[in-house]
């Protein structure tokens, strides 16, 4: 079917009068934008389905949210066929956020599924939290993260709190996928919709100072600079704080308040350094420990701490998740709770130096797939056989025990300010726990970039360029021969030197990664929910003393732009 015969078909009454007027002037103009609009259907991502808010097959809008609603109606009703049903639903600061979940909660409430709508914002993790928390069987939050102000989206997940994955979301896909827009039940069963509010988030600020707080002495010395970025962290993280004991808390007033245009920032993205930059700017002027900032629906947060400089720099969540995976295993040793049972969760594009870490205290790591969704399923398969201490991706996320089965920005921010407290009260900083941890387990350095492919010429280059590392495979990175390329597609491990395949015993997933004989590590993967390709670096080199770290992270920098040179890609 060509674009414009499936725009056509949004001119007909299924449609409502809006729509059909915004379908007509994109057919009218015959632009680029029409064909954006209608060349293919929005499908889930590692993080949901996401995307420009509009008309089309291809846009966010009540028709396509409303179509994967009543496609997981579908397979609700199938799965559980004698249940009385209960579903979950977020939302966070966007712009139609509030419509969409009301939307989204009347075609579950038509379908006789019960519904818990929060009342307003609220954090992602929150929502999580609240699947296990209300005994739901499911829960969706809307929200685009950290993309730009014209997205929004829509992420499932299933009882047990984490995100959907196989079988369910390919199961859901196919309930999806055999629908027609005229199939979707609109019209509410406003006595199933119920809305939840204070009592829910009581229990998780609660549940989150559990989890994330320690014997920790001097919360009140430190100084603590907190951004919402204009997001939903601000109805959840001030009052963690207050009640975790921490009474210096510095709020930037000028991204207090919720807002889905990000007014003060070009990116509502803590792993980006402008993001920040107010937040610095303002621990700058009254001498803060610590800034936290975190993205718009809550689950991601950038931390920036003093250098051995004095100067406040922003760690990467590599470095982020290395010194908050150690700090929670030396906790659980400090309290005897070590017996071998126990692992933390990372992913294929992380740092190997949380897996350092995890062996020299006899914990095991367990490796998947980018996204939390993996670690969540990780913890369920585990359940009743290995305790889950913590874990995290490059990314920025982190969670913390397996109250919340997402990456959680309300958790982690009391558990990076009980670190930063803990060290600052012995004499030491939250950056000198992570050199410490260089000099034990080697300087581990990444970095990655991102090239933005927009557009259907856009998908065509990125798949092009995928499909030349595995054909043309690299065979010497910065002079240092490939071991091993590890595709993910393919399920293999192969050794270049010695012609030796193995088995990769996780699920399929387009993403290339090489290894080299000195321990470099070098990633290809597409972004699941952006229209980008992005490659990933880690590089390391022995620390022998932390007062040689600025000299060996030179060298280690020096080394990744070699290689980013070297491989055609600045």
């Amino acid at each position: 079917m060509s674009v414009l015969e499936k725009a056509n078909l949004w001119l007909t009454d299924t449609f409502d009068a809006e729509t059909q007027k915004e379908v007509q002037q994109l057919i009218a103009t015959n632009s680029e934008q029409l064909t954006e609009s209608f060349y293919k259907d929005l499908e889930f991502g590692t993080g949901g389905m996401r995307g420009v808010m509009g008309a089309g097959t291809n846009r966010i809008n009540k028709y396509t949210l409303g179509k994967a609603t009543q496609g997981l109606a579908n397979y609700l009703l199938k799965t559980f066929p004698t249940k009385s049903l209960k579903v979950a639903i977020a939302y966070d600061c966007r712009h139609n956020s509030q419509t969409f979940a009301k939307t989204v909660a009347e075609v579950l409430s038509a379908n006789n599924i019960s519904v818990f709508l929060f009342e307003d914002l609220r954090p992602t993790p929150e929502l999580s939290f609240s699947v296990k928390h209300l005994g739901c069987d499911a829960g969706i939050v809307l929200t685009a993260s950290h993309n730009p102000p014209e997205y929004n989206g829509y992420k499932v997940y299933w009882n047990d709190g984490g995100q959907i994955v196989p079988p369910q979301d390919y199961n859901i896909i196919e309930e999806v996928n055999k629908l027609d827009f005229s199939e979707i039940n609109f019209t509410a069963n406003e006595n199933l919709i119920e809305y939840i509010g204070s009592k829910v988030d009581e229990a998780f600020i609660n549940a989150s100072v559990t989890n994330g707080t320690f014997e920790t002495k001097g919360r009140e010395n430190l100084k603590i600079v907190f951004t919402s970025l204009h997001g939903t962290s601000i109805v959840s993280i001030p009052d963690a704080l207050k009640k975790a004991g921490y009474t210096d808390v510095n709020i930037v007033e000028e991204q207090r308040i919720p807002n889905g245009d990000f007014p003060t920032v070009a990116s509502p993205n803590p792993e980006e350094p402008a993001a920040l930059k107010m937040a610095t700017d303002l621990a700058k002027k009254i001498n803060a420990d610590i800034v936290i900032g975190t993205d718009p629906d809550c689950d991601r947060l950038g931390i920036a701490v003093r250098d051995t400089s004095g100067k406040m720099t922003l760690l990467n969540g590599n470095q982020t998740m290395s010194v908050m995976t150690n700090f929670l295993i030396k906790n659980w040793e400090k309290e005897g709770k070590l017996n071998g049972n126990q692992f933390v969760g990372s992913t294929i594009v992380s740092t190997n130096l949380v897996n350092q870490i995890a062996t020299s205290y006899g914990v095991e790591t367990k490796v998947g797939l980018t996204g939390f969704k993996w670690i969540a399923k990780m913890i369920r398969d585990a359940e009743g056989k290995q305790d889950f201490i913590g874990g995290g991706e490059e990314s920025f996320g982190y969670m913390v025990g397996d109250f919340v089965r997402d990456k959680d920005a309300v958790t982690a921010t009391l558990l990076a300010c009980e670190i930063a407290a803990n060290a600052k009260e012995n004499g030491s900083s939250f950056y000198n726990e992570l050199l410490n941890l260089y000099v034990k387990h080697n300087f581990y350095k990444e970095h990655l970039i991102a090239i933005v492919k927009k557009g259907m010429d856009g998908a065509q280059q990125i798949k092009q360029m995928m499909i030349d590392l595995r054909e043309n495979p690299i065979k010497e990175i910065d002079g240092s021969k490939v071991k091993f390329l590890c595709d993910y597609q393919a399920s293999t491990k192969t050794n270049l030197i010695t012609g030796n395949v193995e088995t990769i015993e996780i699920p399929k997933s387009n993403v290339l990664i090489y290894e080299t004989v000195d321990g470099t590590k070098v990633a290809a993967r597409p972004s699941g929910t952006e229209p980008k390709i992005k490659f990933y670096f880690s590089v390391n080199l022995p620390l022998d003393d932390v007062e040689n770290s600025k000299k060996v992270e030179t060298k280690l920098d020096e080394k990744i732009q070699r290689i980013i040179k070297e491989m055609k890609l600045a």
